[in-house]
């Protein structure tokens, strides 16, 4: 069990300016990973196995991609009770991302708004920090989220994907290509029929040629956005389906604001992270397992702040959840109360 409470460390972090209370977490992190004091934060992982796109998570609770970017603290993060863990986004070339300031917390919703655009550190840097990592080791689950470069035009965005997927390979467990991001200019566009066709036909081909050179398939997600309706969800789906894709991880963040309307910084541009999103999320998630039949596997991520919340992921058709704003604003608690839930959800007479 952890051996500091998080509602000790909160108010000190709550204190700093976002991204600074963010970057200071995972220099700790990445300082006390695999040493003793990494005590103060570890807690057992709830056993609640899965079989899912042809690997067995370990528990159905796992972190979202976008708090660790660079793949620094893999072992630090698991050590928190994960089941399964996704780093990245990563992208071809290292780049600064969007100017700062460009990460706000509003405590009223429980929310964040983020436009970090993809600040990383490139390829070879993270494939360098995943190899140093013994999370995948210990039979848990490491997902490595891809993507495009800010100066790459949409048009030639398949070739960044290619770079990135390639380079990813060989060290991941599933790889997720991030068409979602509100925070790359124009990079959505690639969730419209056409253009979602193409990438993923590329991208299937590809993973052919890399599953023969490496003697295994690795599976492949795509991540899409919460601001779809209805007959875009369908389109999706089916386009996942075509293309031989192994899942798909619902939702990214949200440009909407009307549940945090005339909250402090809650015109700030960028993607909406945190309790306002689960609705959204949830109305995605069922409307692809509408789609997609009983099967197709499904990662729910968005709005969970509480074991509750993970549940209704689970009821929304998810097959596995994630969180990420939510252990901010909870700590590592959550991701133990969350398993649990999910375990009992399954239990006989439940």
């Amino acid at each position: 069990m952890s051996l500091l409470p998080y509602s000790l460390a909160r108010p000190f972090l709550f204190a700093l300016d976002p991204e600074t209370a963010h970057e200071l977490a995972m220099q700790s992190l990445a300082r006390l990973q695999g040493t003793a004091l990494e005590g103060v934060f570890s807690t057992p992982a709830v056993d609640d196995p899965v079989e899912l796109a042809g690997l067995r998570f370990p528990n159905r609770v796992g972190l979202a991609a976008g708090l660790d970017k660079n793949a620094r603290c893999i072992d630090g993060l698991g050590a928190m009770g994960f089941g399964f863990i996704e780093v990245g986004t990563v992208t071809p070339k290292a780049q600064p991302g969007n100017p700062k300031p460009r990460m706000f917390r509003l405590p009223e919703a429980n929310a964040l708004i983020n436009r970090l655009g993809f600040n990383n550190d490139g390829l070879d840097k993270f494939v360098a920090n995943v190899q140093r990592a013994s999370f995948r080791r210990t039979g848990r689950i490491l997902g490595l989220n891809i993507g495009k470069n800010a100066t790459t035009p949409i048009a030639n965005a398949t070739a960044d994907y290619l770079i990135a997927l390639d380079g990813v390979y060989p060290h991941a467990d599933y790889v997720t290509i991030n068409i979602s991001s509100p925070n790359t200019k124009n990079l959505r566009e690639l969730q419209a029929d056409e253009a979602l066709d193409g990438l993923l036909r590329a991208l299937s081909v590809s993973r052919d040629d890399l599953a023969r050179r490496h003697g295994r398939r690795v599976p492949m997600f795509v991540k899409i956005a919460p601001d779809l309706d209805a007959s875009q969800v369908e389109s999706i789906a089916a386009t996942l389906r075509r293309h031989r894709m192994d899942g798909v991880v619902a939702t990214n963040t949200t440009l909407s604001r009307d549940a945090v309307q005339g909250q402090r910084h809650a015109e700030e541009a960028g993607g909406l992270s945190g309790a306002p999103l689960l609705q959204a999320s949830n109305r995605v998630i069922m409307q692809l397992r509408a789609s997609l039949g009983p099967s197709f596997p499904i990662i729910g991520v968005g709005g969970i702040l509480s074991a509750q919340d993970a549940v209704s992921k689970i009821r929304a058709g998810a097959d596995v959840v994630q969180i990420y704003t939510g252990l901010i604003y909870r700590g590592p608690q959550l991701v133990t109360e969350a398993a649990r839930a999910i375990q009992r959800l399954r239990s006989p007479g439940n």
